[in-house]
């Protein structure tokens, strides 16, 4: 799941037909014609050149050795002549000449759905050992809707829409249900009036299909692949409707393909409460630190009494319960969150000190252009992919009957996906997912406590594909290569480099939990910097 955030979506519309600054333009089938990144100028900076208000904003080199580039697709490739949209794209090239020696393009995905693959690109060309990373050229992209791309999606005002505090995500009344309903409605009614024409065009096979269209244009006839979360779904996409054109594929934290997506979120909620519970284990483990209670039952009461009275009384008038549960809900997918959210929480609980609180939260859960925008494309990608309940009775219904053992996230994430109920375009049917024997093996990771995607799911994709082999770790840190875990990197890099699966008794020890301290900064700690590349703050 992607959080959300914002700026003002008025203005959507007016930067859709703006170009990216200094990023050259090619056509789908045709060469990639690559050149200097620059840092692109604020959005009102943008929409005001355009209009000649002020003069246009100059451009600024960015990242040494990064190109970026520009691709056009079509927008239904059912009709390859027809509209084009943007693919905004980014490369690290192999410093390798092209013959034998050199692997080819290694495409990345971050997942999502809705968020950018620029920033993961150049996290792994900086993780491979510098030997491997001179063989490949990583090659990364924003998404249809995502972005860089062009158009990029907003749906509505998330300075209003997503004010903090929101009302609590756990209603507590037909009142108070009827309010969030509403917000969903809203936000459903927002998506389709600006991108009626775009909606049924955003879904996981189109993405596919413009990763083909990627391949093409950069003269590839195989390509590499390596996907983290969502991104694995986009790679057994992939595998499925064009096995011959992998050379290697890659696929971290895996989704299930058996619950796109309905399912798939009822099962998190499960998934996400027993890792909540591991976290309220911790931070029982360390009371001599935190002093918030020496059991799990005695850290949860402590934990939801904070809800309770956060509900009563922001913290410095933003941090309201549900603020309080995005903030949690992260270190589902990092334990190197657990010591600033613990730290944050005892001050508050024991010595009444919110500020602790609102800066945690002003650092990974305030509200960003970038996140409501990944907002609007997952559910753009997630409302069209699959059917999901139209009669929100069906909702209130799994949501009781789930809140009762799983209270952590189940109405936080049945909100997040509530607009699916009322999306103004049809839902289509999901790619049917089979190994062919073209496919080359296949590299799977997997966490087996992972939260967001669940060990169990990961085995149905398993199952799927003969020639996969999945390399299971302890913990359940939600995206684990080139975050921290040596054993893994190594496996890693041996199938990167010559196809290599480990051995069906390979296994690796997994990374050690974190130890209480009050903070720890992206810089000093591996599995938090890979978070950030994956749109995870």
């Amino acid at each position: 799941m992607k959080r959300f955030v914002g700026i003002g979506a008025g203005l959507a519309l007016l930067v859709a037909g703006l170009g990216g600054a200094g990023s050259a333009e090619a056509n789908a089938g045709s060469g990639v014609i690559w050149g200097p990144c620059v840092k692109e100028p604020s959005l009102a900076a943008r929409v005001l050149g355009s209009l000649g208000i002020i003069d246009r904003p100059e451009v600024e080199p960015e990242q040494p050795g990064v190109e970026c580039a520009t691709l056009r697709v079509p927008l239904d490739h059912r009709d390859p002549y027809g509209q084009k949209i943007k693919l905004a794209l980014n490369r690290v090239k192999g410093s390798v000449s092209r013959d034998a020696n050199h692997l080819g393009t290694l495409l990345v995905n971050p997942g999502g759905p809705g968020a950018s693959g620029l920033a993961l690109a150049t996290h792994v060309a900086s993780a491979l050992p510098p030997g491997l990373a001179a063989r490949y050229d990583v090659v990364g992209f924003d998404p249809r809707g995502v972005g860089k791309s062009e158009p990029a999606l907003r749906c509505v005002d998330p300075a209003k829409y997503f004010s903090a505090p929101r009302p609590d995500q756990v209603p507590r009344s037909f009142a108070a249900e009827r309010v969030l309903l509403g917000r969903a409605q809203e936000y459903a009614a927002g998506c389709g009036n600006m991108w009626a024409w775009m909606l049924p065009h955003l879904t996981s096979e189109n993405t596919v299909r413009d990763m083909d269209a990627i391949r093409a244009a950069l003269g590839e006839e195989r390509i590499s692949y390596f996907g983290y979360s969502y991104g694995t779904y986009l790679g057994a996409v992939y595998a499925s409707l064009f096995p011959g054109r992998l050379k290697r594929l890659v696929l971290d934290s895996t989704v299930d393909p058996k619950g796109v997506w309905y399912k798939a979120n009822l099962a998190q909620n499960l998934a996400f409460e027993r890792r909540h519970r591991d976290f309220l284990a911790w931070t029982a483990k360390h009371n001599a630190v935190y002093r918030l209670g020496h059991t799990v039952k005695e850290t949860s009461f402590a934990y939801y009494s904070m809800r309770h009275r956060l509900a009563a009384r922001a913290a410095g008038g933003k941090v309201g319960p549900s603020e309080l549960d995005d903030l949690f809900t992260l270190g589902g997918y990092a334990n190197q969150m657990w010591p600033s959210l613990a730290g944050a929480w005892s001050r508050y609980v024991r010595q009444g000190d919110v500020q602790g609180l609102v800066e945690v939260w002003k650092q990974h859960g305030q509200n960003s252009a970038e996140d409501e925008n990944g907002y609007a494309v997952y559910l753009g990608v997630q409302c069209t992919d699959a059917s999901w309940p139209r009669t929100w009775t069906t909702w209130r219904t799994d949501m009781a009957r789930l809140h009762r053992v799983a209270p952590f996230l189940t109405w936080p994430n049945a909100w997040y996906n509530a607009p699916c109920a009322f999306w103004a375009t049809p839902a289509g049917t999901p790619v049917t997912l089979r190994a062919a024997r073209e496919l080359p093996p296949i590299l799977m990771i997997q966490s087996r406590r992972d939260a967001a995607t669940p060990y169990e799911g990961a085995m149905n994709m398993r199952g799927l594909f003969p020639s996969a082999r999945m390399l299971v770790v302890p913990g359940g840190n939600h995206g684990v290569a080139l975050g921290g875990d040596r054993c893994v990197d190594q496996h890693l890099f041996r199938y990167l480099e010559d196809g290599s699966l480990p051995s069906a008794r390979a296994n690796c020890p997994g990374v050690p939990e974190p130890t209480p301290m009050a903070r720890m900064a992206a810089g000093d700690a591996p599995h938090l910097r890979l978070m950030e590349a994956l749109g995870r703050r």
